[in-house]
C-alpha cells in the first residue's frame, strides 16, 4: 500500500484547472476574506481542490486533454463544485452563502428554473451561484462564479473591492477565467 503523500500541484502543470481555481478564489476572497486561497493538490495522478492545510473533500479532477475541446464552463464547474465541497466539509460551514437570505447557494447555469437538476446536465450559459430564496418562484441567480464580490451588500462589497485592490487582483469575466 502506498503511503498517503499528496503534493501541491506544480505551478503551470494544470493551466485550465489553475485558471478555474483563480476564478473561484475571487469568490472565496470576497466572502471569506480571512480564509487563505484554495490550492491544487495532486495524489495518485488525481488533482484535488484543497484548503490551505492541504486537505480536501471531493472526487479528484483531471486536466482536460490537450486535444479535447476547451470547455471552460465545464472545467470551471468541476473546480467550483470541488471547491464548494471542500470548503463546506473542511471548514464546517456552508459556502457560498447568499448574503440576503443567509442560506447556502448552488452551482447552476445562469437563468435556470427551480426544478432544474444539475449544473452539468445540459444547461447553457455562464455558471452562477444560485439561491433558493427570495423571489416569487423561490429562487434567484446571486452572481456568476468569480463575481460574488459584486453581489454583496454595499458595505461588504466596498470592503471586498478594497481587499481585491490591495492584493493587486484584476477582474476578468468569470466565463473567461
Amino acid at each position: 500500500m502506498k503511503p498517503f503523500d499528496p503534493q501541491r500541484a506544480e505551478p503551470g502543470r494544470y493551466p485550465r484547472l489553475e485558471a478555474a481555481l483563480d476564478t473561484v478564489n475571487r469568490d472565496l476572497a470576497a466572502t471569506l476574506p480571512d480564509q487563505p486561497p484554495l490550492m491544487l493538490m495532486v495524489w495518485e495522478e488525481q488533482v484535488y481542490v484543497a484548503v490551505s492545510d492541504g486537505s480536501w473533500h471531493h472526487n479528484g479532477l483531471r486536466e482536460p486533454d490537450d486535444d479535447a475541446p476547451d470547455d471552460l464552463t465545464l472545467t470551471l464547474g468541476l473546480v467550483a463544485d470541488a471547491a464548494q465541497e471542500t470548503v463546506t466539509e473542511r471548514l464546517w460551514q456552508a459556502w457560498p452563502v447568499c448574503p440576503f437570505h443567509k442560506i447556502g447557494t448552488h452551482l447552476r447555469p445562469e437563468g435556470t428554473a427551480a426544478d432544474w437538476e444539475g449544473w452539468n446536465d445540459g444547461g447553457s450559459g455562464r455558471l452562477v451561484w444560485w439561491c433558493r430564496g427570495g423571489t416569487a418562484d423561490g429562487c434567484h441567480d446571486l452572481a456568476p462564479v468569480g463575481e460574488l464580490g459584486g453581489a454583496l451588500p454595499g458595505k461588504e462589497r466596498r470592503a471586498s473591492r478594497r481587499r481585491e485592490r490591495k492584493r493587486g487582483g484584476g477582474r476578468g469575466r468569470a466565463g473567461e477565467m
